[in-house]
């Protein structure tokens, strides 16, 4: 009987796309194991972990495996981030639908990851993200964007190394998403997220409102500057 093949939706779909062929992989918070499942199903890494806080995703996990035939190929472990995976058993750590600062935290608790592969997807504090990686001795390599249910999601491909500071524009927009095509919707969103924050802050009780609203309009000017120069990259490329 030919075996059914797992769809996956368009965010976990760039994630698989990213994984090195032939990586051992860590996926942490792997909810319901779709992607390990499919990566091993295409052949494309050797052996998957994949982790998870809670129980009864662990165990949906298990059973998506075995229905798709791949349970030789995966171990599961339950725990918080990777504290139940040593450093020698993967080349590739996945992090992704999780807060920013969730990822940060697990990275921090595991610095033996500064020596592999990581592929990360915040879902909310991507800004947060970004700025502990570059502060913490992880390098950011490639940034992807990717439109799942009119939701814009960024993946960021990490490992250790140096890296300059980034404005706080940067830490919004990203570092590495000049060539794009969904850069300038991303820049938007980014704006109009930072935009709603100022109006916040005008009727807050904060003491120091007024040095707040004023750095996040120096950010917001920034990205209208980052925008206008990917728009003039983009016409000079068609």
């Amino acid at each position: 009987m030919e075996k059914k093949e797992l769809p996956l939706q368009p965010r976990l779909a760039l994630l698989a796309s990213l994984v090195p062929q032939g990586a051992s992989v860590a996926d942490v918070g792997t909810d319901h194991g779709y992607l390990p499942v499919y990566l091993l199903q295409h052949q494309r890494i050797c052996h998957a972990i994949a982790s998870d806080i809670n129980r009864e995703p662990l165990e949906h996990a298990r059973r998506t495996a075995l229905a798709y035939g791949v349970t030789e190929g995966i171990t599961f472990r339950l725990c918080a981030g990777l504290t139940a995976v040593s450093e020698q058993e993967v080349d590739t750590v996945v992090i992704a639908g999780m807060g920013g600062e969730t990822i940060s935290s697990i990275l921090q608790d595991a610095p033996w990851t500064r020596e592999k592969t990581l592929l990360l997807q915040p879902m909310t504090k991507a800004e947060l993200l970004r700025s502990w990686l570059v502060r913490n001795g992880y390098a950011i390599v490639q940034e992807h964007l990717v439109r799942d249910k009119d939701t814009l999601y960024a993946v960021i491909t990490a490992t250790g190394g140096e890296s300059e500071p980034i404005t706080p524009a940067q830490a919004y927009c990203g570092v590495k998403l000049a060539q794009d095509p969904l850069c300038g919707d991303y820049i938007d969103e980014r704006i109009r997220k930072l935009m709603r924050a100022s109006e916040g802050l005008t009727v807050s009780g904060l003491a120091d409102k007024e040095q707040r609203i004023a750095d996040l309009h120096t950010t917001i000017a920034e990205l209208k500057k980052m925008k206008r120069e990917w728009e003039d990259g983009n016409s000079e490329g068609n």
